[in-house]
């Protein structure tokens, strides 16, 4: 029987009631209304009103009616109901006492509240499961639980069986994904399917298969790793991935397959059946396309700020202390000078002070040559302007100049950028650098004019006034670092993307158009069970966003920590409260009371308390078959925030911690599931 993937508490309160009905559940479910009441006033004795009544409740918050025995409800229940109609609860054994009575009220309120069967409505269920299964990952347990809300919204019995409900969901989960795998399938073609197919084996120079190697990211940041990346990107895009159109397959259902095609190995895959195996492939593909891309640029990301800019950094606080000792000898033979100056005494009427006296007590301090040589020295060392001074920094990094000179033409060749309309001249600036930096001509200042505009504050002087550099020539360095900086700065800003992208790319290019969006418009619709026309819809949203609004504007005139300054917004500092009293005795008396435990049993105890490895799946959507499963995770867990690696953790004595490669399994394999998601890294 097919119920294995619901959990006990699922299969628990499937047609049931919990032992405990909220306050809540009462009056949404059974304050009676007009129609009930008005349906009431046919009914005589007091038994028959009452088991009419909590018939009626049942049904709306249930979904069903308790044919066996209507009054097997919670005590709660009944007294919520008599009271509403003035009897005595105690008359409810009664109702039993003719058991057609209870068929024939549930048919009476079946067609009040017009409710249909299943068997009726079953394929509008199961078109709704479908769009579900086709649109999301939603497991069967999810599935089973949208289904169950979906019924009961929809004013459908929930049918009798259980069962029958968990066949529905697994044969259209297997219908869908077969669909799903058949469509990807043809959609690639014989000659990728072939080279996807390729990329499971292990060459013979290889440890590894060629998937593994495509899908391992870098690790560390470098000219050459760079250069790397970028060959890489370049391999998986030639594959031909990219180019399928997948249109009609959702972008979650590609992720999801995607994922699992990474975390699996290749040994693995290839014992898949021919169409999922090559649907598997080609999402793993068409995400590494975009991955690599995403860590190609990251790199670059970390080599201008880790290494370019800080190493220059580095090397310009390196000379300033270098330079420290001269200047504070200097400095201080300045300030004997001054100090004297400054003790002088002024002019009057009486008495002139001449320059020749002030020069003579100067003197007697700091001779005169020395006190020039100390201005010499300060003014050699002090930049006049704060230009001058970041002009000196980006010396310092136009000296990387090599670092850049290897990737640079490469980058533009490999991944194709796009800009908006502030990023456009950047990317013209760098399309111009690439092309300087893989010749070696000389340039004058006329061959970057249009790119003028963007050589500004300390880079100007380094571009075209560096003393290296013969008269009428700029500094072919100076500026392709310029350019590579305006490009991370734009990259940054989202002024200039990456195509085939998901951390830098134009965040407008996902959004479905056009055919694309024609073609997922009615599933999409279906399984977020909203209507073809959005105007209802964005008019809720509106009314609701306008509530806000109004909510905070009242709230901000007396509100004193809120200001609008300039036009923007301030919030005050939030003050340091102050501890009361007698808060440290409490804290060294709770410390005192607290038992002290293992770091481990800590996490096996809240384990147990809060269900956690129940929340998670296998990558392939069933639940995981280890044995003490919570022992692994939670060793997993000690091995990770701990720093300690897995071997400290593996012992003989304890099965779930000598399996092999258990917590390498988890680590892989190991899916968050439901509205938390917890991760393991």
């Amino acid at each position: 029987m097919p119920v294995d993937f619901l959990s006990d508490e699922q299969v628990a309160r499937y047609r049931r009631f919990r032992p405990k009905v909220s306050v809540a559940e009462l009056e949404q479910f059974f304050r009676l209304d007009a129609k009930a009441l008005q349906a009431l006033a046919s009914k005589r004795r007091s038994a028959t009103k009452l088991g009419w009544a909590v018939q009626w409740g049942t049904v709306r918050m249930l979904g069903t009616f308790l044919a066996e025995d209507p009054l097997n409800v919670p005590r709660d229940v009944l007294e919520f109901v008599a009271e509403q109609l003035d009897i005595d609860p105690a008359c409810a054994p009664e109702y039993l006492t003719r058991p057609k009575t209870a068929y024939e009220h549930a048919w009476e309120i079946r067609d009040l509240l017009e409710l249909s069967e299943f068997s009726k409505r079953e394929q509008e269920v199961r078109d709704y499961l479908a769009a579900r299964v086709w649109s999301t990952i939603e497991g069967p347990r999810a599935l089973f639980d949208r289904v169950v809300v979906h019924i009961l919204r929809e004013g459908i019995l929930l049918p009798a069986g259980i069962t029958t409900l968990t066949r529905l969901i697994s044969e259209v989960r297997r219908v869908e994904h077969t669909r799903l795998y058949r469509t990807l399938t043809e959609r690639a073609g014989p000659e990728l399917r072939a080279r996807l197919a390729e990329l499971l084996q292990v060459p013979a120079d290889r440890r590894v298969s060629e998937l593994e190697r495509l899908r391992t990211a870098p690790t560390r940041a470098s000219g050459r790793v760079m250069v790397a990346e970028l060959h890489r990107v370049a391999e998986i895009v030639g594959l031909g991935a990219g180019a399928v159109r997948v249109e009609p397959v959702p972008a979650v259902k590609l992720s999801a397959l995607a994922r699992y095609g990474l975390a699996s190995k290749a040994p693995t895959l290839r014992d898949l059946e021919s169409d999922r195996q090559a649907a598997t492939l080609l999402a793993t593909v068409r995400h590494l396309e975009t991955s690599s891309v995403d860590d190609a640029l990251d790199v670059l990301d970390l080599l201008i700020t880790s290494n370019l800019l800080a190493r220059a950094e580095r090397a310009g606080k390196a000379e300033q202390l270098r330079t420290f000792p001269k200047l504070r000898k200097a400095a201080r033979t300045m300030a004997s000078a001054v100090e004297v100056l400054m003790s002088a005494p002024e002019a009057t009427e009486d008495r002139l002070v001449s320059l020749v006296e002030v020069w003579k007590a100067i003197e007697e301090v700091v001779p005169r040559e020395k006190l020039a040589s100390a201005v010499e020295t300060v003014a050699a060392f002090v930049p006049t302007t704060d230009d001058d001074a970041a002009a000196e920094w980006w010396a310092e990094l136009v000296k990387r100049y090599r670092t850049v000179q290897g990737f640079i033409e490469l980058l533009l060749e490999v991944i194709r950028f796009r800009a908006v309309e502030a990023g456009t001249a950047v990317l013209a600036m760098v399309r111009t650098a690439a092309a300087m930096a893989k010749s070696r001509r000389r340039y004058a200042p006329g061959d970057i004019a249009a790119h003028e505009a963007l050589i500004s504050g300390s880079w100007r002087p380094l571009v075209y006034r560096n003393p290296d550099v013969p008269e009428g020539q700029i500094d072919k360095a100076a500026f392709v670092l310029c350019a590579v900086m305006h490009l991370h700065h734009a990259l940054r800003r989202r002024d200039v993307f990456a195509e085939g992208s998901e951390r830098w790319s134009d965040p407008r290019a996902r959004l479905l158009d056009g055919d694309a969006w024609q073609q997922a418009r009615p599933r999409v619709l279906t399984s977020l069970e909203l209507e073809v026309e959005p105007a209802g819809h964005l008019a809720e949203l509106a009314c609701a966003l306008e509530g806000a609004y109004t909510r905070v504007l009242d709230g901000l005139g007396a509100n004193t920590a809120v200001q609008f300054v300039g036009g923007r917004l301030q919030l005050e500092k939030l003050g340091a409260v102050e501890e009361p009293p007698l808060m440290k005795e409490l804290r060294s008396l709770i410390d005192g009371m607290l038992p002290r435990l293992d770091f481990p049993e800590l996490l096996l105890e809240v384990f147990d308390r809060t269900g956690l490895p129940g929340d998670f799946t296998h990558i392939s959507g069933a639940d995981p078959s280890m044995e003490d499963f919570g022992v692994s995770l939670a060793a997993l867990l000690v091995a990770e925030a701990c720093n300690v690696g897995l071997v400290p953790i593996e012992k003989p004595n304890v099965p779930a911690l000598t399996r092999p490669g258990c917590c390498r399994w988890i680590r892989a394999t190991c899916a968050a599931r439901r509205s938390r998601r917890p991760t393991l890294a």
